[in-house]
């Protein structure tokens, strides 16, 4: 895999497809592999950068607090490695919150934005859920297993546990098949989830701009969706039926026909 020196840190990344430049943020805990199935679709039309962020996959993993704003400082810093001066951006939760400070902080770099399963500030339900995987992560759980036992309830439908558990299972045999995350990267990852807060950011977002929701998601659920469509004053809001946090893998098919739709068309 390509790697390159950007904000400090030596940054692996995956490249695949034509086209103009479309820098895909992964999640919490996830290298850039976690986006395989939007990339088969996206990179027919896009050149996919998805990169590993801070603390994951083999990018470095350095000592000391991470924030929101440090993430998108290391994506700004790593696309003019690449000597992209602007891209499309694309980002899942933890993807989305530094996609926020990315449009905001630089929004000469940003072309279109894409936020899926956002949120603005985190809450007191959010902040809890977090904590916990937290404890896990230091009571010797593998980051993997906190993953697959404490992530995965929370990021699909009851009806995908019940009825498909194969597809669980084939999840959860990816999740542990990726580069191992330490648990202290976990845990200062996580800390910038419950630090989060965009709110006082969002008017300095320019760019065109995509917000997705699952229909049935408690973590980051439409609850957010007032605050950043009000916020960011060129956006609109698509709800993924039949999915939870993860409609990416839960109704792919859906997912990447509607996020397309707005790709293609900003393009």
């Amino acid at each position: 895999m390509p790697k390159v020196k950007a904000n400090n840190l030596t940054i692996n990344y995956d490249q695949q497809g034509a086209g103009e430049p479309l820098i895909l943020i992964p999640y919490l805990a996830a290298d850039h592999a976690c986006y395989a199935f939007q990339v088969a679709d996206y990179a027919k039309h896009f050149t996919c950068v998805t990169l590993d962020p801070r603390g994951v996959g083999e990018t470095d993993k350095p000592t000391g607090s991470y924030s929101m704003e440090l993430f998108a400082d290391d994506v700004a810093a790593f696309m003019d490695a690449l000597r992209l001066p602007q891209a499309h951006v694309w980002g899942l939760s933890l993807g989305a919150a530094i996609g926020m400070w990315l449009a905001a902080k630089y929004p000469a770099k940003v072309k279109t934005l894409s936020l899926h399963s956002a949120w603005t500030k985190t809450d007191r339900l959010l902040g809890d859920i977090v904590k916990g995987w937290q404890l896990m992560a230091r009571g010797g759980q593998a980051v993997a297993d906190v993953v697959t036992l404490g992530i995965f309830p929370w990021c699909f439908t009851t009806d995908l546990y019940v009825k498909q558990p194969d597809v669980i299972q084939t999840l959860a045999d990816f999740v542990h098949s990726r580069p191992a995350q330490p648990a202290d990267a976990f845990i200062r990852q996580s800390d910038a989830v419950l630090a989060h807060d965009v709110e006082a950011q969002l008017g300095r977002i320019s760019a065109p701009t995509q917000i997705t929701f699952g229909r049935h998601d408690h973590l980051t659920s439409t609850r957010f969706a007032d605050r950043l469509t009000s916020g960011i004053r060129s956006s609109e809001v698509v709800v993924i039926e039949g999915a939870a946090h993860a409609g990416i893998y839960e109704q792919t098919q859906q997912f990447n026909e509607r996020t397309l739709e707005f790709l293609t068309r900003a393009r």
